[in-house]
């Protein structure tokens, strides 16, 4: 666990080697993960107002992926300092657009119909 700068990043939890992974607070105080899978490092940056809940896929508001080729993976400075320049690369992530629920609702509502008129 590394000490959270002034600015406010700070990896919570950092497991180190061929498969690292871990997670911590960005310096604008927003959740992260990020883990290691085939020489690639892949950040996932959470939406602000995430609180305690687990974030799911809908709650990505970021991601990065740099391969680990060049670092030291079983060096804990190492891989914190790579997430750390890693977050400032992040892509925003576009959101889904919004599904047509009305065409849905209302086929949903003809079939409650037919079902109450039994």
């Amino acid at each position: 666990m590394t000490d959270r700068t002034t600015a406010g990043f700070g990896i919570d939890d950092i497991t180190v080697g061929p498969f690292a992974h871990g997670f911590g607070t960005t310096d604008d105080g927003r959740l992260f993960a990020f883990r290691t899978r085939r020489a690639t490092l892949t950040l996932q940056i959470y939406r602000p107002d995430l609180g305690e809940a687990v974030p799911g896929a809908d709650d990505v508001v970021a991601t990065a992926q740099a391969p680990v080729t060049d670092i030291d993976l079983g060096d804990e400075r190492s891989v914190t300092a790579f997430v750390r320049d890693l977050i400032h690369d992040a892509i925003p992530v576009p959101r889904a657009a919004p599904r047509d629920t009305t065409t849905v609702r209302s086929i949903l509502g003809r079939i409650s119909a037919v079902i109450d008129g039994m």
